[in-house]
């Protein structure tokens, strides 16, 4: 009965531990032709292109929402730079040394009847680190 009783005792106090790895998250806005080094990390990201917007324009009904693609460079501590494609729909995120780069946002929107300067839009990314890294 004792071997039992202790049995469960130890099954019940290790059996239910489980670990927890945090992930860190980091954002940068940038604007297109910018560089910025992302605080808290060791990246510098480069907003090299607009490839595409073609986000449905606000005050219109759209049967799709859009896309919008982006080429952004990214370096680590002086390593070779890594071009990557990030998309505000379809492959969402990018990975570049145990990191994942989406993009959480693109400003501005595009809206009927109006041209948007190619050298305003600014994104914003979102950086997230594996656990272990």
């Amino acid at each position: 009965m004792k071997i039992l009783f202790l049995t469960l005792l130890l099954t019940l106090t290790f059996g239910g531990v489980t670990i927890i790895e945090a992930k860190t998250q980091k954002i940068v806005k940038i604007q297109i032709n910018q560089q910025k080094k992302v605080t808290g990390t060791k990246f510098t990201v480069k907003f090299l292109e607009m490839v595409e917007d073609s986000r449905c324009p606000t005050g219109t009904n759209c049967v799709w929402a859009g896309n919008a693609k982006i080429k952004v460079q990214v370096t680590k501590n002086g390593k070779a730079p890594k071009i990557l494609e990030l998309n505000s729909n379809g492959p969402e995120t990018a990975a570049f040394e145990g990191h994942t780069f989406k993009l959480t946002a693109l400003t501005p929107h595009p809206a009927t009847n109006i041209r948007i300067n190619r050298n305003g839009y600014v994104a914003t990314i979102r950086i997230t680190s594996k656990p272990g890294r």
